[in-house]
């Protein structure tokens, strides 16, 4: 929600035509998130009248605040939920930076390849907030990532298989 959300709509800004269809992922419990995407899509089509675009939801994998343990049941259900999704749209590329919802939809991803099912290409940005840090999002997905994306040279330093991009939002 909010600046993962504004941040990723920055990025699909600079995308060409070719990148259609584009599917998001929604947490259930984000309305915020919808409305910006809403009007992104909509101003986007303006230019590229063939654009296309859905909406998906996903159960959240883990509140603010909760527990470890809780955590690891709700985003095993979150893969669970996920893994019918991805199957069905079949994505070639995954683009995301940082909330909790990306990990179980780039993980049921990662096993759809691990069962040759459908091999998509994860790349992962991680959040112009995260100086000298990785998110929790970025500490699991530097390992199932294709391209792993930092904008912040400290955290080229900490993390070799990074790409430094320097500011891309």
């Amino acid at each position: 929600t909010g600046g993962h959300t504004t941040e990723i709509l920055r990025l699909l800004s600079c995308l060409s035509e070719s990148y259609s269809p584009r599917h998001y992922v929604l947490a259930d419990s984000d309305k915020m998130s919808e409305a910006k995407i809403r009007s992104f899509e909509q101003k986007r089509a303006e230019t590229f009248s063939k654009s296309q675009f859905t909406l998906d939801r996903i159960p959240r994998s883990r509140e603010v605040r909760q527990s470890w343990i809780s955590s690891v049941v709700t985003t095993l259900y979150s893969v669970l939920y996920s893994l019918p999704l991805t199957y069905k749209r079949k994505p070639d590329l995954i683009l995301c930076n940082g909330p909790g919802t990306c990990v179980p939809v780039c993980l049921s991803a990662f096993l759809l390849g691990l069962l040759r099912i459908k091999r998509t290409i994860i790349v992962y940005v991680e959040s112009i907030c995260r100086v000298e840090t990785l998110s929790l999002s970025g500490k699991i997905l530097y390992y199932f990532s294709d391209y792993f994306i930092v904008q912040w040279p400290d955290l080229k330093k900490k993390y070799p298989k990074s790409v430094y991009l320097g500011r891309i939002v």
